[in-house]
């Protein structure tokens, strides 16, 4: 395997008196589940020298000395005025504290948002931090045209988030809005249509779960957003070829995730940001299984709001640290409500970060459960900060949570009034479209992956080619690339392989290891039991509504038994499986 390239930092004149430097690394930077492509990333800071200096977002302490060392061979330290900090996390206030060494930059006066204050002040109380609170409207004048205006755009993930104008150069620098967990050469969006699916990944992990409050945001941005040149994200390409674009795919995915059929609230506060990762996870399972999510950090939410959120849910999930043995005082104000005001249909659960003890999981575990209150999934009790094999049980909690929502709204359905039976008959009548039953196999990273389907149709016969729908989250996770090759595994009738491939599968275990295979020539797996298979590289892909179609071309292919019929999956409605 080819070594991958050290870390570096990339620098770059983006507009007059504008530099980029773009700390990059090419390989997995953490285990959160937003940089699961594996594609590295950079953490891009903003550099302008007018007559006042700014520094915008540094980057966090991975990079800290490689970042303060490049910095210093493009400014004098010392004479940096001004930090600018879109948004504070642990991490960054590493790189921050180096930057306030005496002997460095002791002279700075932080921007933020009044949200951010409040942790600088926690995080350096010995310190008389000089600090510039950001609110909408202000401005701060480094001369030469460069007057940068502040737009406070706050969500619950991150809710002292800051975006900054700068007229002079028209670049709107957006932070956590419109990057891509990408690292390359490339400064520019140049080819942004092979971003695409890099940047939904991005949005669905990030701001999926507060679609509600990124479209308010966008809002606040509109009139920026129509003006700027460049957009400038903190991870990935700067946005300069696909700026409007960009923000139309924003607001589309914000408002695909408004018409889900089923909602979900996600109430949680999170002292250290363990907490935080933990409904992150969470909250990627339930959108990718279909769910609409309501996430709300009750440090920065009023009673109203979770009152709100609760009366228009159809579930909701509680998640608190624990801190001198009981939940916080915010957390405490939003079991009140939910025990007051959710219905006892709701589904419920419950999950947590703990450094000692974890008693406030288990009082909001026995709580809901002592009100009546179904859990939709296992309590999730974490100590300390969540490994890359929790986050995965946090996904796989929020998809199991959707699958018993959607099954337990099923069981509840009345029979439908005579005035649906006509769409009740074409569900029926498309359900009678049957399909082969297959077991689709392909690699990710190292591991073997498979997943049963029957939307399968030869396409064309000269190249032979096929077309395959699959599920948004079972196409990302499979088919991630134009290019990448699998195996299509069709099924015997009266095997078992169906009902192997239809049980839920465990973190980490491995769905091949009681079936018998081998693998196929493009390194993908065939399945011993199939009664044929056939090697395809994947030509073309297009998003239809719910689901992926994806066109690939069949490069190889063999029965592997002559006796028997095909599985065929025969379906009464033409709106699930």
């Amino acid at each position: 395997m080819a070594e991958l390239r050290p870390k570096d930092v990339q620098v770059a004149e983006v507009g007059a008196n504008t530099l980029v430097l773009r700390s990059r690394t090419f390989d997995r930077l953490k285990f959160e589940v937003e940089y699961a492509r594996q594609k590295g990333t950079t953490a891009n800071a903003y550099l302008i020298q007018a007559d006042q200096i700014a520094l915008i977002d540094p980057p966090g302490a991975s990079f800290s000395g490689l970042f303060i060392e490049e910095l210093a061979h493009h400014v004098y330290l010392q004479r940096i005025n001004y930090v600018i900090l879109s948004h504070v996390n642990p991490n960054r206030l590493s790189t921050l504290k180096d930057l306030l060494n005496p002997e460095v930059a002791a002279q700075i006066t932080f921007v933020c948002t009044r949200a951010a204050e409040v942790v600088l002040r926690e995080s350096f109380p010995e310190q008389a931090l000089r600090i510039l609170v950001a609110n909408a409207e202000d401005t701060i004048d480094l001369g030469q045209g460069h007057c940068l205006h502040f737009i406070p755009t706050p969500t619950p993930r991150h809710p002292d988030a800051l975006c900054t104008y700068d007229p002079a150069t028209r670049i709107l620098y957006t932070d956590k809005l419109f990057g891509a967990h990408v690292c390359d050469d490339a400064l520019y969006d140049e080819h942004w249509r092979s971003l695409t699916d890099d940047r939904r990944y991005y949005f669905d992990c990030i701001h999926a779960a507060q679609s509600k409050q990124v479209e308010a945001a966008l809002d606040r941005l509109a009139e920026v957003t129509q003006s700027a040149l460049i957009l400038a994200p903190g991870h990935g390409p700067l946005v300069r070829y696909s700026a409007s674009r960009l923000v139309f795919d924003y607001r589309y995915w914000c408002e695909q995730q408004d018409q889900q059929d089923f909602s979900v609230a996600l109430l949680y506060a999170s002292a250290y940001g363990n907490t935080a990762t933990m409904a992150a996870a969470i909250a990627r399972g339930l959108t990718q299984a279909g769910v609409t999510v309501a996430s709300i950090n009750c440090e920065f939410a009023d009673p109203d709001e979770i009152t709100a959120a609760i009366a228009k849910t159809d579930g909701f999930i509680i998640g608190s640290p624990t801190l001198a043995g009981h939940p916080p005082s915010q957390i405490q104000t939003a079991l009140g409500i939910v025990l007051s005001t959710a219905p006892k249909t709701q589904l419920a659960g419950v999950f947590g970060s703990f450094g000692w003890s974890g008693e406030a999981v288990d009082l909001l575990e026995s709580k809901l459960q002592d009100a009546g209150y179904t859990l939709g999934f296992e309590t999730l009790r974490v100590k300390f900060s969540p490994t890359d094999e929790v986050l995965q049980q946090c996904e796989a909690a929020g998809a199991e949570f959707a699958q018993i929502l959607k099954k337990t709204r099923k069981t509840r359905t009345l029979r439908q009034p005579a005035v649906d039976a006509r769409s009740d008959r074409t569900e029926q009548a498309v359900g009678r479209v049957t399909g082969s039953l297959c077991v689709l196999t392909a690699k990710q990273g190292s591991a073997n992956i498979g997943v049963l389907t029957s939307w399968v149709s030869q396409a064309t016969f000269n190249p032979p080619g096929l077309t395959i729908a699959l599920a948004k989250d079972q196409a990302e996770a499979l088919l991630p690339e134009t290019g990448d090759g699998f195996v299509l595994n069709i099924l015997k009738e009266g095997r078992n392989l169906r009902r192997h491939f239809q049980k839920p599968m465990q973190p980490g275990e491995d769905r091949f290891a009681a079936v018998a295979h081998h693998p196929a020539s493009n390194g993908c797996l065939v399945l011993d039991e199939a009664i044929a298979f056939l090697e395809c590289q994947v030509q073309n892909r297009m998003e239809c509504g719910d689901h992926w179609l994806i066109y690939a071309s069949v490069d190889n292919g063999k029965v592997l038994e002559t006796v028997g019929v095909t599985a065929v999956q025969h379906r009464k409605s033409g709106t699930y499986y």
